[in-house]
């Protein structure tokens, strides 16, 4: 019977005849050897977007349908408007853009209106 070594570490595998790795830790070593040429991009932007989000949540005001700020409140908290998660356009022809579910657009020069898609 030939011996199985394992894919990260070359140690004899035990156990079942699938198995690629001899412990949790070589097996996750090795996945996050392969897959950090992307993390690091996808980590940052869905940081970013998740800041943006809680920007968003904290200037947005729940007892109303919608919230008016300035770009300077946007502006000096870090807010990126370079990412977003969905564009949508309503039925007035209304472009909206939205950070998972909180969605903003520009009214004027200085203003933009936030809103939050409703949950039902």
């Amino acid at each position: 019977m030939e011996k199985k070594l394992c894919a990260e570490c070359g140690e004899i595998i035990k156990g079942r005849a699938d198995k690629k790795f001899c412990s949790d830790a070589c097996r996750n070593a090795y996945n996050n050897k392969l897959n950090s040429d992307g993390t690091a991009l996808v980590r940052n932007t869905n940081n970013a977007l998740r800041k943006n989000r809680r920007i968003l949540e904290s200037l947005w005001q729940p007892e109303k349908e919608f919230t008016v700020v300035k770009l300077s409140q946007l502006a000096s908290q870090g807010f990126d408007f370079e990412l977003l998660t969905q564009l949508y356009t309503a039925k007035n022809g209304n472009i909206y853009q939205y950070i998972y579910d909180f969605g903003y657009r520009k009214l004027e020069e200085d203003k933009f209106l936030i809103v939050k898609k409703s949950s039902t």
